[in-house]
């Protein structure tokens, strides 16, 4: 029998990202996957800010950049009536290439659909040689034992049947996940928003065929409201044509697709049809994370609209949030309670992104909330210009929520974690299209640049790290004593930097390995052993 310390079932990005992550942190691990890995219909093309920031940490950010997209192209968002036809409003935003960097981050987001995204995770999975990566693999069952999970595995091609132990399975299976069904945990929320079908297509010069500015992403709107969008898959040929649906199931054919494709172009042109996907757009929380030894992650534990681009990128803050409490339980510093903490804290994150999302499609249909007048889509009505103007001018603003959404990225907040010592300070407001930095516990480490080319953010990742801030900072050897005999990875970090000191707030603050803050004060804390037993895990949660 194989033995892994820990199986992943479903390689996808979060569970090429989770096994990766594993294995950057010194622990061997086995993903299987049923597929060849190959991606025709890439479900997900935008690498989220907070993402990008684990791409930093990996240092595979250059293989992002480089993996195929054309970071030259525009990556404008305009609703019209067609490509040939009327504009009614446009969101201008530079090309990645051109796109400055936030200041609250030392990464932007970027475009690098699931077809590109995939083989470099894959790549950094490899990277070390602990990760094995085992294709056309799939997984028939397992059984939980006191100190194992036995999965039962066949070959695709051969249809041989094997057996692999490991200490820990994680199912990212998907949103029909079979480990989260052998586990019988039922999802909560919508599930069935709409019925789409997604048509990638290939159309060399598709710009020159139309009246508009080059974009990343049209939507169009008609009589009956917003009926379809057309995302650019590689900034160069390939398109991905959605055909947007209500609750009602139809099966679509090619003849239909090329018809809506026609429809939205505002012409007849020639153009490939590469493949068709009809899926349900959902919107589901599971209503556990795992149970045993064996857990979900992405979307076997989410379902979401792809309206802002928060699935996969919540999935990859899960995989990371998971793996380092895995590698802590696996190297014995992580207390028993340590892996209960994943559900407490990558749960709510989900909620509130799945919702997000959902109120994004909401708008973006919104025939409720704003039915276009039929009079506009009649060019011989005296009132067509005026009627098309005032609708638009609202349709933009309606949608500036879905385009500007760093706080739904980067302020997510581990409230009530029972791993995180709040310091009764108030927590922030959660907004979506502002993002305010706070070393609150519970939040994202602050990003600051102590010299050029080097984050706060570059100093987490493997260890916890306690920050001594500013030139009278108190001594933490009482916490590095305390943390040592736990034997918990740990390191000290001395930083004057005015900018650091203004945004974490006080002189002592401990950072997770996940970067998240875990606790701070501006004296060292009466004991410093229950201090780290705490955030390690070490207390069972009630």
């Amino acid at each position: 029998m194989d033995k892994t310390p820990v199986l992943v079932v479903g390689g996808g990005p979060v569970g090429l990202a989770l096994v990766g992550d594993l294995a950057w942190r010194g622990v061997a691990c086995t993903l299987i996957e049923r597929t060849d890995g190959t991606i025709s219909q890439p479900r997900m093309d935008m690498v989220g800010i907070r993402t990008m920031e684990f791409c930093r940490r990996w240092g595979i950010v250059p293989w992002v950049e480089s993996a195929g997209y054309n970071r030259d192209y525009p990556q404008d968002c305009a609703w019209v009536t067609s490509l040939n036809g009327y504009e009614f409003g446009r969101e201008i935003f530079p090309s990645p290439a051109a796109e400055k960097y936030p200041a609250q981050s030392p990464q932007k987001r970027e475009r690098c659909p699931q077809n590109f995204f995939d083989p470099v995770l894959a790549r950094f999975a490899r990277q070390s040689g602990l990760a094995t990566l085992c294709h056309e693999t799939e997984l028939v069952s397992f059984e939980q034992q006191a100190s194992a999970v036995v999965a039962t595995v066949r070959d695709v091609r051969s249809g041989q049947v094997r057996q692999i132990e490991a200490q820990y399975l994680v199912g990212c299976d998907g949103g029909s996940s079979g480990v989260r069904q052998a586990l019988g945990i039922g999802m909560s929320g919508d599930a069935v928003l709409t019925y789409t079908t997604n048509i990638i297509f290939r159309c060399d010069g598709l710009e020159k065929l139309h009246t508009k500015k080059p974009g990343y992403r049209y939507i169009f709107i008609g009589p009956e409201g917003t009926w379809a969008t057309l995302v650019a898959i590689n900034g160069r040929d390939q398109w991905r044509f959605s055909l947007v649906g209500d609750d009602q199931k139809r099966t679509l054919t090619e003849e239909d697709a090329r018809k809506a494709i026609v429809r939205a172009m505002g012409r007849e042109f020639d153009f490939e049809i590469l493949s068709m996907l009809p899926w349900v757009r959902r919107q589901l929380v599971a209503q556990r994370y795992g149970q045993g030894r064996v857990f979900i992650a992405g979307d076997s534990a989410h379902l979401t609209s792809p309206t802002g681009g928060f699935g996969m990128n919540t999935g990859i803050l899960d995989a990371v949030n998971l793996s380092w409490k895995l590698a802590a339980t696996l190297q014995g510093w992580g207390g028993p309670a340590l892996l209960e903490t994943y559900e407490l804290e990558q749960r709510p994150v989900a909620v509130r992104n799945v919702t997000e999302a959902g109120d994004n499609l909401k708008r973006m249909l919104s025939p409720r909330i704003l039915r276009p007048d039929p009079r506009m889509f009649d060019d011989s009505s005296p009132d067509v210009e005026a009627l098309r103007l005032e609708y638009g001018a609202r349709y933009t603003e309606m949608m500036k929520r879905e385009w500007f959404s760093m706080g739904i990225h980067l302020g997510y907040v581990y409230e009530g974690s029972p791993i995180v010592v709040p310091d009764g300070s108030p927590r922030p407001p959660d907004e979506v299209s502002k993002y305010v930095q706070t070393a609150r516990p519970g939040s994202r480490a602050p990003h600051a640049f102590l010299r050029e080319g080097q984050s706060t953010l570059d100093l987490f990742g493997k260890e916890f790290v306690l920050l001594r801030l500013g030139a009278q900072a108190p001594s933490g050897d009482a916490l590095t004593q305390a943390a040592r005999q736990a034997q918990v990875p740990w390191r000290v970090e001395d930083i004057q930097n005015e900018e650091v000191e203004r945004l974490y707030e006080r002189r002592l603050v401990l950072v997770r390995p996940d970067g998240s803050v875990a606790w701070r004060g501006d004296e060292a804390p009466k004991d410093a052993a229950a201090l780290i037993d705490t955030v390690r895990g070490h207390h069972r949660v009630h």
